[in-house]
This record gives structure tokens, C-alpha cells and sequence, in this order.
């Protein structure tokens, strides 16, 4: 008596692990460097602005007073920074900010040259080449784009003018402060190491993975 043959059995695929290994495949999302990158800049800031000192604090009106010289104005200034430094760069970044949203073409050209940048030179794999209008860049060629547009951008433009004027009112607005402000009822419990704060994404990342040696790589 024969035996009835048993169906043959499907493999069943993850509908998310296949849409995973196509979008892996087709390179399309933000590459490991990229993820690194975006990480890096989330802790600093959040490190910053914990390291952010009480508003009140800064515009305490009890404890302003005239400096007696330069030397003490120079001297409350470098206390006064080392205290309020997460305060004084959140001064100069919404003072920039506010530059450039009150000068909408200079914040696009600037956004675009970011933009640029990031996803077509430090972020972009080196293979296969970059091809634009049907044509193929090297990594010099688009080193050398990069690096004219951005001086096009900055002296040839609105955005230069408009970075230097945000960043000496920033610079003016900081300094008056800090040397009119006493720093004496003013203690630090303990000093930051220089890769703390706002631009600690700056410093070279810990070997982990592979994104840190391909962004050290295209620098």
C-alpha cells in the first residue's frame, strides 16, 4: 500500500528581516557612519546642557558690579567662563540662530553646503563613485567641488557677513556679562575635561565598529 507523500513545506521569510536585507542591499538609509555621527552630536548635547549652569544664577542683578581695571575685568571674564561656558555657547548659538532665521537665503545655502558635505563626501561610501549629470567625480574631484562651494558660500555670499555679525554679538554679549559679573560666589565642584560639552562630537570617537576609521579615513 502506498504511502501518500507529505506537501512539500515553504520556507516562511520575516516580511521585516527581507525588507532589512533590501534596504542593507540597496544602500538605502543612513549608513553606520552617519548613525555614529548623529549619536555622537545627541550626547554631547545632552551632556552640555547638563553640565548647563541655573539661569538665575546668570542674571542674578545682586551680583553685578563694575570692574576695577582691565586686569580684573579680563580676570572675572575667564572665571565667569569656566563656570557659565554651557550657558555663554547657548547665548552664541541662539543669537546665530537667530541670524539666520531672520536671513531665510543664507540659512538655505548654508543648510545646502551642510548638507553637501555630509552626504556626498564624509558620508558616502567611497565605492562606487560618485556620478552626477552622468558623470563620474573621484574622491579628489569632489574634495575640490566641495571645498570651492564652500568658499564661494562664505565670501561670496550673505552667509559670511551674517555668521562674523552673529558671532562678535554673541562674543560682545558674552564678554560685557562676564566682566560685570562677580564670579566670588561662584564654585566648581569639579573641572570638565576639554571633550565634554557642545563640540565634544568633534574629538575622535573610541574604536567601535567600523563607522570611526571610515569618516578618519576621508578626513
Amino acid at each position: 500500500m502506498a504511502t501518500a507523500s507529505s506537501p512539500a513545506v515553504l520556507p516562511i521569510s520575516n516580511p521585516q528581516t527581507v525588507a532589512a536585507a533590501n534596504t542593507t542591499s540597496t544602500g538605502v538609509g543612513p549608513t553606520p557612519a552617519l548613525r555614529s555621527f548623529i549619536n555622537r552630536i545627541s550626547d554631547s548635547i545632552q551632556s552640555g546642557l547638563s553640565n548647563r549652569r541655573p539661569w538665575s544664577e546668570l542674571i542674578d542683578r545682586s551680583a553685578f558690579s563694575k570692574p576695577e581695571s582691565v586686569s580684573d575685568a579680563t580676570l572675572r571674564i575667564r572665571k565667569n567662563y569656566t563656570y557659565f561656558r554651557t550657558n555663554y555657547l547657548s547665548l552664541l548659538a541662539i543669537v546665530l540662530a537667530f541670524s539666520l532665521i531672520t536671513n531665510p537665503f543664507s540659512l538655505f545655502l548654508l543648510t545646502a553646503l551642510l548638507a553637501a558635505w555630509l552626504f556626498l563626501y564624509l558620508f558616502r561610501p567611497s565605492d562606487p563613485p560618485l556620478v552626477l549629470f552622468g558623470r563620474q567625480f573621484t574622491e579628489r574631484e569632489t574634495l575640490g567641488v566641495l571645498i570651492v562651494s564652500t568658499i564661494v558660500v562664505i565670501f561670496l555670499t550673505s552667509v559670511g557677513s551674517v555668521l562674523v555679525s552673529a558671532l562678535m554679538i554673541g562674543f560682545a554679549i558674552v564678554c560685557t556679562h562676564a566682566a560685570f559679573r562677580v564670579p566670588e560666589d561662584l564654585f566648581l565642584d569639579e573641572q570638565e575635561s576639554p571633550a565634554t560639552g557642545f563640540l565634544s562630537f568633534l574629538a575622535p570617537a573610541a574604536p567601535n565598529g567600523g563607522a570611526g576609521p571610515a569618516v578618519a579615513a576621508r578626513v
